[in-house]
């Protein structure tokens, strides 16, 4: 096998792909599509997103320190694109997209009722990085749809939800699964 070297750039894929909502007032709300972000830290709970300066959502997230990550599923995948391609400055993408904002519990943005997943986030720093300033935040709530909590364990299925991934320019449904963490030096149960 031989390896072709390219030029250097983001070939880090496949990323999720989320909806962030932002706004403290429903005249202000927003949506931004998103897949610069990623989890940073376990204690105390961190994310970032990575957002361009002159996207209409930069000013609404700078402006009031928080946001909201909405997961996205198959059904919002046709939502997720368009909240990207269209600008807040000239839509109103909860209306033209039929997404209902909710109140959050710790933030005055917005949370997507139609998300499964939606976690609230309060920004501690922001980096100015080049095309990109990446939000380092807080994660200061997580509020899961009840109809994916598996009854018994208690744990969210997210699976069940059909969550959706970027990679390269194109939108994907995760696959199958195909084991879990630490499987590789788990112990094999002996046959009776």
């Amino acid at each position: 096998m031989s390896k072709v070297s390219w030029k250097p750039g983001t070939m880090i894929y496949p990323l999720p792909a989320v909806m962030v909502s932002c706004g403290s007032e429903p005249e202000e709300y927003n949506i931004i599509t998103i897949s610069w972000t990623g989890t940073i830290c376990t204690d105390p709970a961190m994310c970032y997103i990575s957002v361009r300066p002159g996207r209409h959502s930069y000013n609404i997230i700078k402006k009031n320190g928080e946001f909201v990550i909405n997961l996205t599923t198959k059904s919002l995948a046709f939502a997720t694109d368009w909240c990207g391609v269209k600008s807040g400055r000239d839509h109103n993408k909860f209306a033209e997209m039929g997404l209902t904002p909710i109140p959050a519990l710790k933030v005055r943005a917005p949370m997507i009722k139609e998300s499964p997943l939606n976690i609230e986030c309060i920004v501690k720093e922001i980096k100015e990085l080049g095309s990109h300033h990446m939000f380092i935040s807080e994660v200061v709530a997580v509020n899961a749809e009840d109809e994916f909590i598996d009854k018994n364990t208690g744990l969210f299925s997210l699976n069940r939800t059909i969550p959706i991934c970027y990679s390269h320019g194109k939108y994907y449904e995760t696959g199958q699964f195909i084991g879990k963490f630490g499987f590789s030096v788990e112990k094999k149960k002996k046959k009776n």
